[in-house]
């Protein structure tokens, strides 16, 4: 069996699908992200790509501050109807019935329903072509105590998180394996 080639595109899946709030508690929106990750470990640094065109861009750049909410299987149709409506015909929280929560060093709203926002402050904006990259170092993250184990650490596999492939959301599979597992040494 051989690989079918095709023109250059984004075929790199899945990724995440997020809801980016922006603005402030008066005056918010929220738009639906799937060109997102991480770009640095220490400090710690994210990305998102928007197009000019989109209503939050504007936002973004003037305030220079976004929130990275995670988006779980019950989110999921919030998610897409976020991503294809926008801000500037719709309150979003409100349509969706969503509830805004304050952030810690951001001035935007974070999304009550997500089990992880992220607050992130823009530190560079790059022009990439069809969209701007908005490189942001992450304030804070904020995580529902509800998705925390016994040990304190986030358990991914409690939230039913929501990814994107090829014009489609997809949920989570199960844990198949941990960094290192390959070559752990067998316990005796």
């Amino acid at each position: 069996m051989s690989k079918v080639c095709w023109k250059p595109g984004t075929f790199i899946y899945p990724i995440p699908a997020v809801m980016v709030s922006c603005g402030t508690m008066e005056k918010s929106n929220i738009m639906t992200v799937a060109w997102t990750g991480v770009l640095n470990t220490n400090p710690a640094m994210v990305y998102i790509s928007v197009r000019p065109e989109r209503y939050s861009y504007q936002l973004i750049k003037g305030q220079k501050e976004f929130v990275i909410n995670l988006t779980t299987k019950d989110l999921a149709k919030v998610t897409d109807w976020c991503g294809c409506r926008s801000g500037s015909k719709y309150d979003k929280f409100k349509e969706m019935n969503l509830h805004k929560e304050k952030a810690k060093f951001v001035k935007c709203p974070m999304i009550k329903e997500s089990p992880v926002s992220i607050e992130c402050k823009v530190n560079e904006i790059k022009k990439l072509g069809s969209h701007y990259m908005f490189m942001a170092e992450v304030l804070a993250i904020h995580a529902d105590e509800k998705y925390i184990n016994e040990k304190g650490a986030f358990d991914i596999s409690k939230c039913n998180l929501i990814s994107y492939a090829n014009g489609g959301y997809y949920a989570q599979g199960k844990k198949i394996g941990k960094f290192g597992y390959s070559v752990q040494k067998k316990k005796k």
